[in-house]
């Protein structure tokens, strides 16, 4: 506990349902904006956890999917010159 600060509170943990995930944010959240005006060193800290969580941003691979697929259908085929001989 660098800090004094819970760190599975800011990185999560693999095996926690998406409801719980949601939750923890939500106190993570309101933990960070008190550490802002207590402590700010301990703020930077906690929120680069955030940041660099591995499980941060953790999605259903179908949502995964579909968005990447949505990204690709925007890209527009090369054009290609025809020279008439």
């Amino acid at each position: 506990m660098a800090f004094g600060i819970d760190l599975e509170l800011f990185t999560g943990s693999a095996a926690e349902s998406d409801d719980d995930r949601r939750a923890r944010l939500d106190v993570a959240r309101a933990v960070l904006a008190e550490l802002r005006q207590s402590d700010p060193e301990a703020a930077a800290y906690a929120a680069s956890l955030l940041r660099t969580s591995p499980l941060k941003g953790r999605r259903p691979a179908a949502r995964r999917s579909h968005r990447t697929s949505a990204r690709r259908s925007v890209r527009r085929p090369a054009v290609r010159t025809v020279v008439a001989a």
